[in-house]
């Protein structure tokens, strides 16, 4: 924000005299970019921002600006990628993000499935006699977080946890277990 802005915005509390004086300017310099026109590239933004805004309108809000860019271009508007980039960040158009869902595990080739210890009955009378374990991840701000855990079958307690930021650490790390 210019100094001159922020004069305009905050002349209703204080005198442009003392606000002028604070920052360091001159008054007549306020006043004469008060009376200004605005400048030939602020108001050929203005027109491109408004067809970009079309554009994207059209496009039901789904191109971004390498596709806004290229029906620019193919209407004859002649401007740079990043300027258009550059544009739809400010005026807060954004398009839509898609892609192929990636899957998370995969089994080798050659890899056999572990043995089915349990016979897929995960029905026990007492506490301690099957326990599983699992691996998820968890999408946090930062990146994901992966958490190791190992579950007792019949009183579905959490009997060992283990969390970090990489999958091969949380494998490799030996996983508490706390037994009471």
């Amino acid at each position: 924000m210019s100094l001159f802005r922020f004069i305009d915005a905050e002349r209703g509390y204080l005198p442009v005299a003392l606000l002028c004086r604070m920052l360091g300017v001159s008054r007549s310099g306020y006043y004469d970019w008060r009376g200004r026109s605005p400048s030939v590239r602020s108001r050929e933004n203005a027109l491109l921002t408004a067809k970009i805004h079309e554009i994207h309108r059209r496009s039901r809000e789904t191109y971004g600006s390498p596709r806004v860019h290229a029906e620019l271009r193919s209407i004859g508007t002649r401007c740079s990628r990043k300027r258009v980039a550059r544009l739809m960040r400010k005026a807060g158009l954004r398009g839509c993000m898609r892609g192929r869902r990636r899957g998370t595990t995969r089994r080798g080739k050659g890899a056999t499935p572990a043995e089915d210890l349990v016979k897929r009955n995960f029905a026990t009378p007492r506490m301690d006699r099957i326990w599983v374990a699992d691996i998820t991840y968890i999408a946090t701000g930062e990146g994901f977080l992966y958490l190791a855990f190992i579950l007792d079958v019949h009183s579905r307690r959490i009997v060992g946890w283990a969390m970090e930021n990489h999958l091969p650490v949380v494998c490799c790390n030996r996983v508490e277990v706390v037994l009471q």
